[in-house]
């Protein structure tokens, strides 16, 4: 059986309360943009899986923006997301190799 978490109290300072309230939305505005951040990376894999070597270009081109702006502010290490570009870049490249489908 799960164990309720204990209650968090509220800060007696104005100085934290006031930095509650920024941690909600610095909370809010960094799980937005990890939730972008995977998507992006996320639709240039199926456009590899699906074989669209266009479609795949063109969303590894937004996607490599979306990965400097999270690393940039510090959602992820600057290392996570050069390694995540070299490994989204290497897929693209070795689709744009690959000898064309017979459909």
């Amino acid at each position: 059986m799960a164990t309720a978490k204990p209650k968090k109290k509220n800060p007696r300072l104005a100085s934290g309360r006031k930095r509650v309230r920024q941690d909600v939305k610095l909370n809010a505005a960094n799980t937005s943009l990890r939730s972008k951040y995977r998507t992006a990376v996320k639709n240039v894999e199926k456009a590899v899986a699906a074989g669209d070597k266009d479609k795949a270009k063109d969303l590894f081109a937004k996607a490599q923006s979306i990965v400097d702006t999270v690393a940039d502010k510090g959602i992820f290490h600057k290392n996570k997301a050069a390694r995540d570009k070299s490994r989204l870049s290497a897929k693209v490249k070795a689709l744009a190799l690959a000898p064309a489908k017979a459909a």
